[in-house]
């Protein structure tokens, strides 16, 4: 969903941090396209998510493929231009333990940035210890294990390899969050069957408050990560806060609610919300940005975080 969401909003995404995940549209089926009808083709796409972007039973995906799919939508304005990849900057994340995600699956998405025109100075590429999981430098479940709240200790800092990777060199991070992890309404920004959780959070720094300029960046939790699912541990336990509060970062931590169409609580990669899922008008792309514009309002505009009075 990183990826996705990066590079529908390309001209003004800066890059991604996908860790454990594939190719853009690697999920989309053949059949899916053929046949635009829900049922049938939600279903052909999940069986090609599950066998093909995670397992690779029915073959590795093909980039060209999918980049000539990307190439497709951004002709019909879908997405923005392939053009704005070119100065982004991309971190891609295999652990050596992941049973979830082959390895092969994640080469794939580097494969596809690399023809997409993100260049190899631009690309970082990491073969960790992990599991399926988010990688600390301390604190979560042992190293190499897949499982709740798949947040996993393996001596590496995946917040800061994340962050520096896209945004330059950091400033150590604080011990402990001086800020705010500030629970907002998300109704406000999406529709009822669109799958997002009725609340989602957002940290802001002092400085943030204090000083307009920040940045903000978007951190979208795992399958099976959510709020309701681990409480605090994707949002308060992965270093984003602590670094966020010495680099003017304002991190965002959308939520995703579990159904009968996503048990998993996974972010909409594969087609559950309906088959135009890719691009900018998509239900969970078209909340994640209204976001990001409501938190970059001036602050005559902004009098309060979002979802709240």
């Amino acid at each position: 969903m990183a990826g996705q969401f990066e590079i529908a909003h390309s001209k003004d995404i800066v890059g991604a941090g996908i860790v454990a995940g594939g190719p853009y549209a690697c999920a989309e089926s053949a059949a899916a396209r053929l046949f635009p009808y829900w049922f049938t083709g939600v279903a052909q796409n999940a069986v090609q998510a599950a066998q093909s972007c995670m397992k690779t039973t029915l073959g590795e995906p093909d980039p060209e493929k999918l980049l000539a799919r990307a190439k497709e939508l951004a002709e019909d304005g879908e997405i923005d231009p392939l053009s704005g990849l070119a100065t982004h900057n991309v971190y891609l994340y295999s652990g050596d333990k992941d049973s979830t995600v082959s390895r092969p699956v994640v080469e794939a998405a580097k494969r596809f940035y690399e023809l997409a025109g993100v260049p190899q100075g631009n690309l970082s590429y990491i073969e960790g210890d992990g599991g399926h999981a988010f990688i600390t430098e301390e604190g979560g479940a042992a190293c190499g294990l897949s499982e709740t709240p798949f947040v996993s200790d393996c001596d590496y800092d995946q917040a800061r390899a994340i962050l520096g990777w896209i945004y330059g060199p950091l400033t150590p991070a604080n011990a402990k969050p001086e800020g705010e992890f500030i629970v907002f309404e998300q109704a406000e920004f999406t529709e009822s069957g669109e799958g997002l959780a009725d609340e989602g959070v957002v940290y802001v720094p002092p400085s943030c408050r204090q000083t307009p300029g920040c940045r903000i960046h978007v951190a979208l939790h795992g399958c099976q990560q959510s709020r309701a699912r681990v409480g605090g541990t994707f949002i308060e336990d992965t270093g984003y806060a602590e670094l966020a509060d010495t680099n003017r970062l304002i991190i965002l931590f959308p939520q995703i609610a579990s159904s009968a169409v996503n048990p998993q609580g996974c972010w909409d990669w594969w087609g559950y919300t309906g088959l135009d899922y890719l691009g900018k008008d998509a239900p969970q792309i078209s909340a994640l940005w209204k976001m990001v514009q409501r938190l970059a309002e001036p602050p005559a505009q902004a009098e309060a975080e979002p979802g709240q009075e």
